[in-house]
């Protein structure tokens, strides 16, 4: 299902569009029988590090049958820039803004004879990502994207002269992933994304699997900035239990995706019904199976996690805790879980997190509550590393958005799934 359209990603008054080449064979000297105007898609891919353009699509089906043997990643020219969508105050920083021309590594045609222009990117990569990190606020924000569209070289047609394109204009932002998860507001207001299994009728009532997203994904409310997207671009959390894999070990699942009004850590006490309510209420419309409902956060959403298994003993399956806030971080006030709290919780957990996490330090937080939780697991690593590239080690919830931790050959998304209330 696709995103709405927004501002952010469809730009208005032409922005974002290049005049080409005023080359011979132009489409707008064709006799007018081809557009002047091709616009394009940006193609994203959500990396275990974030989200980022991989690709774009131009739409030039209706240019007549391109030759591809004419098609170099020399045709055209990619030039990138991405700003904050909310204004920035003095002295301010936000990471991962850009303005660069991108590497174009191939060009190709689709199977609907438009022309796909594959851009270099890579985990850490500059220049790629759609999402910008305020420092002050400690947010996520989706950047406003103007990619620029130049051709280098007339397109080569089967039939008919050479084509170049007067004009391109950019259209929307694609990510087939996220698209699949549609948009939702609670009854009290809170914003959610939701993934719908395909099932047949005679298919029992699916499970339900609520992800909670770190500090990073919240709202920022004083710039009223709530898009309920970065919960699902920022890593693969949520992704990663929608995925063909996941799907075929849950035997369908649904996937929610609540977005806090700010940030879970804030008020877990109170955040808790308006978490539980969209879940009671997926298990009223949509037949989830009351039996099968699991929970798992990371960082923030960690804590959330372990607070939504202390408010609602009986709700929950299992819950997966990952790289949970236990303590206040810096070691100042009450802890946000006491004790006596933890050694409450009897929803079957498994916790996980790295030996070097800097940001919540696993002694004090995740090991603590490990120690306290009757019958919990853990999975401690060492680094994050994935595909031979080491993140940070605050990331461990790549791990388990990959159904990498296990236990004596049984790995982490099967366990929740044999899990039963």
């Amino acid at each position: 299902m696709s995103t709405s359209v927004t501002r952010r990603t469809v730009l208005a008054g032409g922005a974002g569009a290049a005049i080409g080449l005023a080359l011979p064979g132009s489409a707008a000297q064709a006799g007018g029988h081809h557009p002047a105007s091709v616009r394009f898609t940006l193609d994203a891919r959500t990396l275990d590090g974030g989200e980022q353009i991989t690709s774009v699509t131009l739409d030039t089906s209706r240019l007549g049958p391109i030759d591809p043997a004419g098609l170099t990643p020399g045709t055209f020219t990619v030039h990138a820039r991405a700003t904050s969508p909310i204004p920035m105050a003095p002295g301010d920083l936000i990471f991962s803004e850009y303005d660069l021309d991108r590497t174009v590594t191939a060009a190709r045609l689709d199977r609907r004879g438009n022309i796909v222009l594959e851009l270099s990117h890579a985990e850490g990569q500059l220049g790629g990502g759609t999402l910008g990190y305020i420092v002050s606020r400690g947010r996520n924000v989706r950047l406003d994207l103007v990619y620029t569209i130049t051709q280098n070289t007339p397109l080569v047609r089967r039939h008919g002269s050479p084509v170049t394109i007067t004009r391109f204009v950019q259209g929307r932002l694609s990510n087939p992933e996220v698209d699949a998860f549609s948009h939702h507001v609670s009854g009290s207001g809170l914003k959610y994304r939701l993934y719908s299994p395909e099932r047949s009728p005679r298919q029992s009532r699916p499970p339900l699997i609520l992800w909670l997203h770190g500090g990073g994904e919240g709202a920022s409310l004083p710039d009223d900035y709530y898009d309920n997207e970065t919960t699902l671009r920022a890593n693969r959390g949520a992704l990663g239990f929608a995925t063909p894999e996941a799907q075929r070990i849950f035997a369908g699942a649904y996937v929610v995706a609540p977005q806090s009004t700010s940030y879970w850590m804030e008020d877990g006490p109170r955040f808790a019904p308006l978490i539980r309510e969209i879940v009671q209420d997926l298990v009223r419309r949509r037949r989830v199976d009351p039996d099968r409902i699991y929970v798992a956060g990371c960082s923030n959403g960690g804590y959330m996690s372990l607070e939504m298994t202390v408010a609602y003993p009986d709700l929950f399956a299992a819950s997966v805790p990952i790289c949970g806030v236990v303590e206040p971080l810096g070691g100042d006030g009450p802890p946000l879980i006491t004790d006596a709290e933890l050694a409450s919780i009897h929803t079957p957990t498994w916790l996980v997190t790295s030996r070097d996490d800097d940001t919540v330090p696993p002694e004090t937080n995740t090991i603590h509550a490990h120690d306290l939780i009757p019958r919990s697991l853990i999975t401690l690593y060492d680094h994050v590393v994935w595909n031979g590239y080491q993140f940070p080690g605050h990331w461990s919830w790549i791990y388990v958005a990959r159904n990498d931790p296990s236990r004596n050959g049984t790995h982490i998304w099967e366990w929740m799934a044999r899990r039963r209330r």
